[in-house]
């Protein structure tokens, strides 16, 4: 298998991602093909001395910022290492793409040059989030700041079909979120979705209020991209507190930090559950291709990671399933909507 990465994509770029390929082939057996300014790339194999075994170079002069507008990666830098490697993914000289760099740029490129699958309105990042008894799929969170109601149907198709891959979880459980369980709570937006997802081929369980999310009431969680990145941007910020209130609580007195030290094996299994590295990125679903975004931040072991999804997106052929999903919703009424 030959997985195509985005060598500057992400604050840590290029040496990050040098690091994360040369681990993913060593754990994964994996091909990597590494695109970007040649020189540069090889410069950084020459100074750290990382092995460059299953790893080749596809040049890329250019790069697109954090900062430059999305539409310029189509229309005026075709020559970056982006969209070179999309190019690539799309002509077949690689299996998947994988890339830290600009979200939109990402989208907007990848929905261009990849395409999406037939019958699909929009490609939506999805991304897993901790729970107490493991994770759940929460999308889109970003790609789609407004939506349909059959696109949030799509989306838990999709959802549905990269959780039985990535988990091999038979028929995985999808939610609706709402501000109540009812089913005709809610803006017209998510009353018209529910009434979708009830006739769609997933395991729809119904309204979920967001309060339930951490507790694992769902594996899938499917809303409209301006309220699915709240959430996450919420989630992370309110972990990140939470575990700042435990460490002040028990660095205060001498009591808690004697209670620190025999809880601290517990607190690190915590914060590895809470750790976005070890879920390496955000799949892109709805595309013809494997995409997978890294977080701008990512560090090697978030890369190796991103490449293990990437493999597993790949080998269960969650885009053959996804189609299969999306070829049964054509044949629901869904009023004035379209499928």
């Amino acid at each position: 298998m030959k997985i195509i990465v985005d060598g500057f994509g992400g604050d840590n770029a290029p040496l990050a991602v040098i690091e994360g390929c040369a681990q993913a082939v060593e754990a994964y057996g994996v091909d990597i093909v590494l695109v970007g300014d040649e020189q540069k790339l090889e410069k950084v194999f020459e100074e750290t001395g990382i092995s460059k075994e299953r790893v080749t170079i596809a040049h890329a002069p250019g790069v697109i910022s954090m900062e430059d507008d999305p539409n310029k990666i189509v229309r005026d830098k075709s020559d970056v290492s982006m969209a070179v490697g999309l190019r690539m993914l799309k002509e077949g000289q690689g299996d998947a793409f994988v890339s830290a760099g600009n979200t939109g740029a990402l989208v907007m490129a990848s929905s261009t040059i990849v395409r999406r699958i037939k019958g699909i309105k929009r490609a939506a990042l999805a991304t897993q989030v901790p729970t107490r008894t493991g994770s759940y799929m929460l999308l889109d969170v970003g790609a789609n700041v407004e939506c349909r109601p059959e696109m949030l149907a799509q989306f838990g198709i999709m959802g549905s079909a990269y959780i039985q891959g990535l988990f091999d979880k038979q028929n995985p459980t999808v939610g609706l979120i709402n501000i109540g369980t009812e089913e005709k709570k809610g803006p017209p937006l998510v009353t018209d979705a529910f009434a979708i997802l009830k006739k769609a081929p997933v395991n729809f369980v119904g309204n979920v209020e967001a309060r339930e999310l951490n507790n694992g009431v769902c594996d899938v969680a499917v809303c409209d991209g301006f309220t699915g990145n709240i959430i996450l941007k919420l989630t992370e910020g309110l972990a990140k507190t939470m575990m700042g209130m435990i460490k002040d609580a028990l660095m205060g007195t001498t009591m808690g930090k004697v209670g620190g030290a025999l809880i601290k094996p517990s607190l690190k299994s915590l914060m590895g559950k809470l750790d976005y590295t070890e879920y390496g990125g955000a799949p892109l679903l709805g595309l013809a291709k494997p995409v997978i975004k890294a977080h701008g931040s990512s560090d090697a072991n978030a890369f190796k990671n991103a490449i293990r999804q990437a493999k597993i997106f790949y080998e269960e052929d969650v885009i053959g399933k996804t189609e299969a999903g999306i070829a049964q919703l054509k044949g629901i009424d869904i009023g004035d909507g379209e499928a």
